[in-house]
């Protein structure tokens, strides 16, 4: 069986430069993406064209757009590049710029071009959980959102706000938190287990 060797992390996108390059259906899906994480994400675009529905939705959100063709000027200052133009050589290009500049890089649809690849999120408060498929299939991380979005609890963000309130009140240190923490919530998963036996 093959195995995942991603590594997940939650990036701050508030507080990092992003630059997508492209204007079409993938770039408005890769700025939807970023925005429904973080409203407040540090997002700049660059193309030739934009599609009206990707113009609307950079204008709602205050995201700067640069109408000209792709550039490694526009690298400049950037920490994470997302390239979805439907130019290969264009795309290759972005990726090679980026990593000679040792800038994160996603190239849409290519995954030997990509340092990270954008999976399924589903979001309850402040529970995130994210999907990965190595890159091999979208659709399936899809579905499993869907199902996570199901399955998570609605009142799940305010257990995460009872045990953090909790967490305050405990004496003792780092270790003494967390095993007072792992044994007050240990419960949770087996009443899990023994509803689904």
């Amino acid at each position: 069986m093959e195995r995942n060797e991603l590594y997940p992390i939650f990036l701050k996108v508030s507080q990092l430069n992003i630059l997508i390059v492209g204007g079409g259906n993938v770039a408005e899906e890769k700025l939807t993406f970023l925005l429904k994480s973080s409203p407040n994400a540090q997002v700049e675009m660059v193309s030739p064209m934009y599609r009206k529905s990707t113009v609307a939705l950079a204008d709602k959100f205050n995201i700067k757009r640069f109408d000209d063709s792709y550039d490694p000027k526009y690298l400049k200052g950037k920490h994470i590049v997302v390239a979805t133009t439907d130019n290969i050589p264009v795309n290759e290009q972005v990726y090679y710029d980026c990593r000679s500049r040792q800038i994160l890089v996603n190239v849409a649809d290519n995954p030997p071009f990509c340092d990270f690849y954008m999976g399924g999120i589903v979001t309850k408060g402040n529970v995130k959980v994210a999907i990965s498929t190595n890159g091999k299939s979208p659709t399936t991380a899809k579905r499993l959102r869907q199902f996570f979005e199901d399955v998570i609890p609605e009142n799940i963000d305010d257990l995460v706000k009872n045990l953090n309130e909790f967490r305050k009140t405990i004496k003792g240190d780092f270790e003494e938190k967390v095993e007072t923490l792992n044994e007050f919530t240990k419960g949770l998963v087996e009443k899990k287990d023994r509803n689904t036996n």
